[in-house]
């Protein structure tokens, strides 16, 4: 188990993209992660873009600002454009950012990266925000998944694999 002893904090809100989610938070817990799945409200069930699946956030950004984490990860589908209105939220993947923290970001969840600040070299996404990230300074990668320092970019759902394995990696370090 190479995540034993990390600690993550998973972000999630209204129509997260079901397998963003979900793939990755069960691959990380595979791996021996601790996840505290963070959301707008606490205990509210957020139901998933395609309707299939529900969670409940554990705790609200304000909550875990003081918190130590390994990592923040952010499922695409509709949640970034929602939770990057959360000033918290934002503030908890800017300082996790900041500390060296791996910060894990798939699909449409660099709006969540740009609204922190925090994209400015290679990314990646969903090609919807591509226009997005080389407005906010980032250059556009096409590319399945990549890690560009304590950023870990995911492009879209069939590039989970290649995802979870740049995060378990760079997670282990």
């Amino acid at each position: 188990m190479k995540l034993k002893g990390k600690k993550i904090a998973m972000l999630i809100g209204p129509g997260y993209e079901d397998l963003e989610f979900w793939v990755v938070y069960m691959r990380m817990k595979e791996e021996g992660a601790e996840i505290d799945v963070v959301g707008m409200e606490k205990n509210k069930e957020y139901s998933s873009k395609h309707g299939c699946l529900t969670k409940k956030a554990d705790f609200t950004a304000t909550e875990v600002l003081e918190e130590e984490y390994d990592g923040v990860l952010v499922p695409g589908g509709w949640t970034p454009d929602k939770i990057r209105r959360d000033e918290d939220i934002v503030e908890l993947v800017r300082k996790n950012y900041e500390a060296g923290k791996i910060i894990g970001l798939i699909c449409h969840a660099g709006l969540v990266g740009i609204s922190a600040g925090i994209v400015s070299g290679p990314a990646t996404g969903s090609e919807g925000i591509k226009d997005d990230i080389i407005n906010a300074g980032g250059s556009w990668v096409d590319e399945a998944a990549f890690r560009d320092n304590n950023l870990v970019w995911g492009r879209v759902v069939k590039d989970i694999p290649a995802y979870c394995r740049e995060l378990v990696s760079a997670l282990a370090e």
